[in-house]
């Protein structure tokens, strides 16, 4: 039989490949979606393909948590096991159904309330992580190995990265909303211009730390 650990193992790999892959797509998409000179309607489009390919990388980014929580303990190195870690995978599958249906509403008042409910998990969430791997890193405890913890920190800042890049995703909807109402409007595609351009230089870090998760996760150097 395979062991549940390299089932576990495989599952991080194809969630950090959807993470990453999918950030890319969404990066290039967005020379489209913010390019004035093409029509309205296949900026939209663009806007839409970007949505298809981002849902691979927020869902990769959710399953990551309960993925490497449970291998953590598996580890030994966090002590959250038995019914605390099925408790973290009921209330992963409960963001993964969140944000699915915040993905089939997208464009929607009723998507974009979802999605701002989506945000509020990040809020409570960030400062938990990063607070856990702080004192980790510091004491020794709840994490007990420091590449662990180095890990978690690095996530939590990562999904602060994220949240910003939501942010200007979602704007992306309220700005093509405004556009199809009242026409070319300079002051709004300056505004994405300005937007798009603070997002990609965060794309750069981003990408980066991704791939100091995965060097750590792989290498445990320290």
């Amino acid at each position: 039989m395979i062991a549940s650990h390299l089932v576990l193992k495989w599952f991080h790999i194809i969630a950090m490949v959807y993470w990453l892959g999918g950030e890319w797509g969404v990066f290039q998409t967005s020379y489209h979606v913010t390019n004035p000179r093409l029509p309205l309607d296949e900026r939209r489009r663009h806007m839409e393909t970007a949505y298809r390919i981002d849902i691979l990388a927020r869902l990769g980014i959710i399953l990551l948590l309960p993925i490497g929580l449970h291998m953590g303990h598996n580890f030994g190195v966090q002590p959250l096991g038995g019914g605390w870690l099925v408790l973290i995978w009921v209330l992963a599958a409960a963001w993964v159904a969140l944000a699915l249906a915040a993905f089939v509403k997208r464009g929607t008042d009723t998507g974009l309330r979802l999605t701002m409910f989506d945000d509020k998990i990040r809020y409570v969430l960030i400062p938990v992580l990063a607070g856990t791997a702080t004192l980790s890193l510091v004491t020794g405890h709840p994490f007990t190995a420091k590449w662990y913890a180095a890990k978690v920190l690095i996530y939590s800042g990562l999904l602060v990265i994220g949240l910003i890049l939501r942010f200007v995703m979602r704007h992306w909807t309220e700005t093509f909303r405004k556009l199809a109402a009242g026409g070319p409007d300079a002051g709004l595609e300056a505004q994405l211009t300005r937007e798009i351009r603070m997002s990609r230089r965060l794309a750069y870090l981003y990408w980066f730390g991704i791939g100091t998760v995965a060097f750590i996760g792989v290498t445990k150097f320290f």
